[in-house]
């Protein structure tokens, strides 16, 4: 850590960079300890800047969207937290939307719409950024990410920049090439149609009152904790309703009242207790039902409990 503040001084770019930053204010969970060395970029050229510098002084690093779907421990993040939230730039050619990878991906969605394309209605009012969205492959209310993609550009680790175009046997129910491939997305283009933007609107206004019924926005909250491909004949909330495990409460960690598969942070709880109930949740449908449910949020960052 003593090094990284030193090193922080050499460092050249255009955005911020702060060190002992606390990710707290970055997460949708409200929780996460400080990241080591804390960066947002404004322009790719500060994400090669700061690749190149990661690899000649070996700095792990860990890119940061919009800071849902993850749960940062209280311990935090060693070495490099790059965050992406810098890189917003959204504009429209034809039919096709290049967006940076920072925008959060309901304002890229409102943008098409406010210009007659669709495509990216489906994702209105989900929360995280763009790039998220396309290293997850998001899907909701049946479409993909992937449906719409059609180009992301990326700095390697060392600071190249290449431009990749999907291939659908790299994609799948929320699976991405991403989440193998190191570097910092900074930029996607999106292939839309023509389309009312009336009816855009209307369709969007559903999705988010959907949301909103279901406790998306009723408390600091990561959407939905396991994923709902429906292996087990049954959403994910379903089953663990069906288990009368909604209202679990652990610390400042609950189980939603309105969805059971969300796990809201009342006020005061700590990333441990959020993974409490999650791991809580998870042993229980194991036990009661043999069903294996697979977790959406990802732990990040430094775990006591994972120490050898």
């Amino acid at each position: 850590m003593c090094r990284l503040s030193e090193w922080a001084g050499k460092i050249n770019i255009a955005g911020e960079l702060r060190t002992e930053e606390p990710l707290s204010l970055h997460t949708t969970f409200r929780v996460g300890g400080p990241a080591d060395l804390y960066a947002r970029p404004k322009h790719e050229q500060d994400v090669a800047e700061l690749l190149r510098f990661a690899a000649e002084h070996d700095i792990p690093h860990f890119v940061l969207g919009g800071g849902s779907n993850i749960l940062v421990s209280d311990l935090g993040i060693r070495g490099l937290v790059i965050d992406t939230t810098g890189l917003r730039h959204c504009a429209a050619s034809d039919t096709t939307l290049n967006v940076g990878t920072g925008l959060p991906i309901s304002e890229a969605s409102a943008f098409a719409a406010e210009a007659g394309l669709g495509g990216l209605d489906f994702i209105y009012s989900m929360p995280g950024s763009v790039g998220g969205a396309v290293w997850m492959n998001a899907r909701c209310y049946d479409s993909e990410i992937y449906d719409v993609l059609s180009s992301v550009t990326l700095i390697e680790p060392g600071g190249r920049r290449v431009v990749y175009t999907p291939r659908p046997e790299d994609f799948g129910y929320k699976r991405s090439p991403f989440m193998e491939r190191p570097g910092v997305m900074t930029s996607v283009s999106f292939a839309l149609h023509r389309a009312s933007r009336d009816d855009l609107w209307h369709r969007m206004r559903e999705h988010e009152a959907d949301r909103r019924s279901k406790g998306h926005f009723a408390a600091p909250c990561a959407g939905s904790v396991f994923k709902n491909n429906r292996s087990f004949g049954r959403p994910s909330g379903a089953i663990i309703d069906g288990l009368g495990l909604r209202g679990l409460q652990r610390g400042g960690a609950r189980v939603s009242d309105l969805h059971a598969n969300i796990i809201v942070n009342t006020g005061t709880a700590t990333a441990t207790d959020i993974r409490a109930v999650i791991e809580h949740v998870h042993r229980e449908v194991k036990r009661r039902l043999g069903h294996e449910l697979e977790r959406e949020v990802l732990y990040v960052g430094q775990w006591a409990e994972d120490r050898p």
